[in-house]
């Protein structure tokens, strides 16, 4: 009788771990599972077989044989493609987008929404948790929680957005609680019937995460991510595979870098910052193009580099800012020495636009670029802020499905 309580309690135990291997698709079979939890295979398979259950992965046990392989082959794993979603979303200085997000970081279904941000959180938040209610409606899905994110910082432990310089929102309006209280007001609850937790984080941070589970990040131990969308710049770390948000949620401000001395006046008081001297607005402004409310800044940043960077004045924008940009990342490897950097937003799109030039100007401004490369790459998933937003509120599922699931 102990040894079997035993063995349920070490499964249990492993629900969490074990699924987190899924989720991040690090245990594509039940061999690798097994090798990776450290268990016997009977344990493993006991613990694949809970979590089919629980309907958040499905286990194939009748896999392909591949060409040449020896042996019997192990039954393979995945998220459950039916399985329960959490409530994401994303505001943005031009709208908001809400989605519906999977494990494994799969966006099920997602709808944008554009407007001028109001002052009271609590307008748009509404609007953001209407959208994603119909699409809980039409998925028919359970929903195990609600994650948000938002372009500021946001300080711990209390949830609120520091300093939200490109939405009028006040300086400490609190975030999580309003977002809550639409959760609530809207009737989006758990398997259990109880209004689901809600999460809140800045929008680089939890793309960082996003990218380090799922994308371009995956491996790395040491993961910048330096991104800009609508407007601003913003910067996150992940080490060992935690952001690191400092004592109060308040690190990697790497917007605030002076990297143009006498440039533009930023919002924080000082000038020529990452902030608003590689943002999209300042690349629009330095092509010479106009602004539209009917299209994002982002977009209409991305469609000009993509379509139209043979035209001098849009390349010599683009090379200012890359240069910018190149000198921002090579304080940053001095001071943090990642081992990968992964660009978003506009960053990505320079980036690609002229990967040898950006890589030049860190390799020679830094000491570390020029003693070891860092690589740096491009983000790679689309809407990562909505699936990073999304881990936050699959964490607890990944931490004790039992628990969270039974809410």
């Amino acid at each position: 009788m102990t040894q079997t309580r035993t063995r349920l309690e070490r499964g249990r135990a492993a629900l969490g771990p074990a699924l987190a291997l899924v989720h991040t698709g690090r245990a594509p079979t039940r061999a690798v599972l097994t090798a990776e939890l450290g268990v016997t295979r009977a344990t493993a398979g006991a613990v694949a077989a809970e979590l089919e259950t629980l309907g958040l992965i499905r286990v194939d046990t009748r896999p392909t044989v591949e060409a040449g392989s020896q042996g019997r082959p192990s039954h393979r794993l995945q998220v459950a493609p039916d399985g329960p979603v959490v409530l994401a979303a994303q505001v943005h200085a031009d709208g908001f987008r809400a989605a519906l997000v999977g494990l494994g970081g799969r966006i099920i279904a997602t709808t944008p929404g554009c407007m001028t941000v109001p002052a009271d959180p609590a307008h748009v938040l509404g609007l953001v948790v209407e959208a994603g209610v119909e699409l809980l409606k039409s998925s028919g899905r359970d929903c195990v929680g609600a994650g948000l994110a938002v372009p500021s910082a946001v300080a711990e432990p209390e949830g609120t957005a520091l300093n939200p310089l490109h939405v009028a929102w006040p300086a400490g309006a609190p975030v999580r609680d309003v977002f809550a209280e639409q959760i609530r007001a809207h009737g989006v609850t758990g398997p259990s019937g109880a209004p689901v937790a809600s999460f809140v984080g800045n929008d680089v941070n939890v793309a960082a995460l996003a990218e380090h589970r799922h994308g371009a990040g995956r491996g790395a131990q040491h993961l910048l991510v330096v991104a800009t969308g609508h407007r601003g710049v913003g910067g996150a770390l992940v080490l060992d595979g935690r952001l690191h948000t400092g004592s109060s949620g308040l690190a990697l401000e790497v917007g605030h870098l002076t990297v143009n001395p006498e440039g533009r006046p930023c919002h924080c008081g000082s000038r020529g910052c990452l902030d608003v001297e590689v943002d999209p607005v300042a690349f629009l402004e330095a092509a010479g193009r106009p602004t539209s409310p009917e299209v994002s800044l982002l977009d209409s940043s991305a469609r000009l580099l993509r379509t139209e960077y043979d035209d001098p004045l849009v390349r010599s924008a683009a090379e200012a800012l890359i240069d910018r940009l190149g000198l921002g990342l090579a304080g940053l490897v001095n001071v943090l020495n990642p081992d990968r950097i992964a660009l978003g937003g506009l960053h990505r799109y320079l980036f690609e636009a002229d990967p040898e030039r950006l890589r030049a100007v860190v390799a020679d401004r830094s000491l570390w670029g020029r003693s070891g490369s860092v690589p740096i790459l491009s983000c790679s998933l689309d809407h990562n802020s909505l699936v990073g937003a999304a881990e936050l509120a699959w964490q607890p599922v990944l931490d004790d499905p039992l628990e969270a699931l039974a809410g």
